[in-house]
């Protein structure tokens, strides 16, 4: 298969107050009544919000916790934010759900997230603050069959790709970087890492990306599979993103920054009680308590947009076009609206326009 008939298929497949709160944690005896410092974060953030009441489905996954305990302890509720959680099986599905309007926020890597600003009136909102690090990377783990001992021996080999995500640009990285072209290989477009999970374990493919303690526990756990490396290993760093339509924006500026206060408020909460996290990711999707607390380091989000996320982004739409995924160039900086993450976290915000 050449580059130009996958990325054809690639295409052919793609697709944040009603009531203020003034937040008051009593600490331990003996404290005189002082507030935590993410209390006081809170506090602060909710007296800064403007009264923007709006509804929202949300496109998420299984395994991402910030919007679920976002809903779940009422922070966006908090924050006039009325919504709904809609399960995808992978980011990018979530994303192409804004197409239909089957969703109104959704996020991802920068790979579908750019395939989709492309497209039309979609904005990046924010970084995740996620995906760039090599620890993340590493989270990334190739399994493959075991008589596949080295790179050159996926040549000839049938190897998964998740639909509408960024691991067709891995494979095309990887295996350039071990001497092997990427039309040496059959790449079979799948759903998501379930379906890649049981086409490898019944022999229908011969390698796949995988990401999640839990779905790698499965992946480990095949007989006649191993892992051969991780994405650490190659020079792919991919951040995430989240987008909007333009026209949320338009009727609910302020709606989209107490949205991104949630999103914010959500990841300290996060950061300050992993286990009530992993138990209601355990409540919500049956996602293991043990496979969230291992994931939390690298799925929790520090919300922001710094020159690097940029960066990241200018390159990979470069490959994009160059490779055809994305037919015609557009200005990146016309796609990214900062106003609200600037109100949010400027702090966090070094990117500037």
């Amino acid at each position: 298969m050449t580059k130009k008939r996958l990325f054809s298929g690639f295409r052919a497949a793609s697709l944040a107050v009603a009531v203020l709160a003034s937040v008051s944690v009593l600490a331990a005896c003996g404290s005189g009544g002082k507030q935590t410092p993410a209390a006081n974060a809170s506090a602060s953030s909710a007296q800064q919000a403007v009264q923007d009441n709006m509804k929202v489905t949300i496109a998420d996954t299984l395994t991402n916790p910030v919007f679920r305990v976002a809903k779940t302890k009422g922070i966006l509720d908090k924050y006039g934010i009325d919504a709904e959680i809609a399960t995808f099986a992978t980011p990018a599905e979530g994303i192409n759900s804004l197409f239909i309007k089957q969703s109104d926020v959704a996020f991802g890597a920068d790979f579908p997230v750019l395939n989709a600003v492309s497209k039309g009136e979609y904005s990046i909102i924010a970084s995740t603050g996620t995906g760039q690090t090599d620890e993340s990377a590493a989270g990334w783990k190739l399994f493959v069959r075991d008589n596949i001992r080295q790179p050159a021996d996926l040549k000839g080999k049938k190897v998964s790709t998740l639909r509408g995500t960024f691991v067709p640009y891995l494979w095309d990285e990887y295996l350039t970087s071990q001497n092997v072209s990427l039309d040496d290989v059959e790449l079979i477009g799948q759903g998501g890492f379930d379906e890649a999970y049981i086409a490898l374990k019944k022999g229908e493919i011969d390698a796949a990306w995988v990401y999640g303690s839990a779905m790698i526990a499965k992946f480990e756990a095949i007989e006649g599979a191993r892992q051969l490396t991780d994405m650490s290993q190659t020079r792919v760093r991919i951040g995430g993103d989240l987008i909007v339509p333009d026209s949320l924006i338009r009727e609910h500026p302020e709606g989209v920054t107490n949205l991104l206060r949630a999103l914010d408020e959500s990841s300290r909460y996060i950061a300050a009680h992993p286990d009530e996290t992993a138990d209601i990711l355990y409540k919500e999707t049956k996602q293991p308590k043990d496979a969230t607390l291992k994931d939390l380091a690298l799925n929790n989000w520090n919300i922001g947009f710094t020159q690097e996320a940029f960066d990241g982004l200018s390159g990979l739409k470069k490959y994009m076009i160059d490779n055809g995924i994305i037919q015609h160039d557009f200005d990146l900086d016309g796609k990214i609206y900062l106003d609200a993450i600037r109100q949010v976290a400027p702090d966090r915000v070094t990117y500037g326009k």
